[in-house]
């Protein structure tokens, strides 16, 4: 990544599908099949903690992750949202947000490392890609 620009991670750009850009994120779906897991990503270049962003930013961050929060409440009925920034495989600053059901195949443990991801099928993931990008564009 340039010091000015925004380039997605290598391995963000791998493991996931573009939904669509919001004033600040990228928003993208994990290729994780087992639950409904979206990222948001700041559009800026080298940001690596969320204390980077300027305090509009931030602010802005917070509205885009409150939008997604809302969106997988409406679309899914989660009986849990997880909300997190880790960073420790991928240093970009990303902010993970996944829909948790007390039936999910990991319920209660974090999802990270529980199994081998499992892939979604082309037809469902344009359904769910879809979906998305148009609860956010309402």
């Amino acid at each position: 990544m340039s010091g000015t620009g925004f380039v997605l991670h290598p391995q963000l750009a791998k493991d996931t599908h573009f939904v669509s850009d919001l004033p600040l994120c990228r928003v993208l779906l994990m290729d994780e099949a087992r639950y409904p897991w979206f990222i948001l990503v700041p559009r800026r270049g080298e940001i690596r903690e969320i204390h980077e962003l300027s305090q509009d930013e931030r602010n802005q961050l917070w509205v885009e992750s409150d939008q997604i929060s809302r969106a997988l409440l409406h679309l899914y009925e989660p009986d849990k949202l997880n909300i997190a920034s880790l960073g420790n495989m991928v240093p970009q600053l990303h902010l993970h947000h996944i829909a948790r059901f007390q039936t999910d195949a990991a319920w209660p443990a974090p999802v990270w490392g529980k199994f081998v991801p499992q892939a979604y099928e082309p037809a469902v993931a344009a359904q769910r890609l879809q979906t998305m990008c148009q609860v956010l564009h309402r």
